[in-house]
């Protein structure tokens, strides 16, 4: 199962409604990023919404159970003759943690980046899944039973 837990998300939004976007290299913290997350039989998928980022500006990191996920939007290389006239889209580092249940699988993540979009696979560990268990017994007979 996965777990979210970021108790200065909604305050980071807040602020942001508030007092508008920082200038870039100004972040004070990373800023969090969109996504969805659901259980597609025996794997969770979460998908994050990164669009304009380079897939070399990702990172994935697992310690212990939790999982980072970190991008970055740079600014447009532009020439020297360009004068920008609008720039609402927010650059720099964002940033996101999930934690990971003990029963999902974090060493068989698998990720893909697609249309700015990073999908991300985690398995439901072995351990985690139903199993049957058989019984012994002094009759000849066994019996299965769902554990």
């Amino acid at each position: 199962m996965l777990m979210r837990t970021d108790p200065f998300r909604e305050f980071d939004r807040l602020a942001q409604q508030v007092f508008g976007s920082q200038t870039p290299g100004t972040w004070s913290r990373p800023t969090a990023m969109p996504m969805d997350a659901y259980r597609q039989g025996d794997q969770y998928v979460v998908s994050f919404d990164l669009p304009g980022v380079a897939p070399d500006a990702i990172e994935l990191d697992v310690e212990r159970n939790v999982l980072t996920v970190k991008a970055e939007r740079r600014p447009l290389e532009l020439g020297d003759d360009v004068e920008m006239q609008v720039a609402e889209r927010p650059l720099g580092v964002f940033s996101r943690q999930l934690f990971l249940g003990d029963t999902l699988d974090a060493e068989r993540i698998e990720a893909r980046y697609d249309a700015g979009v990073l999908t991300l696979r985690i398995p439901i560990a072995e351990r985690a899944k139903p199993r049957k268990i058989s019984i012994a017994s002094t009759d000849s007979d066994r019996k299965e039973i769902n554990a």
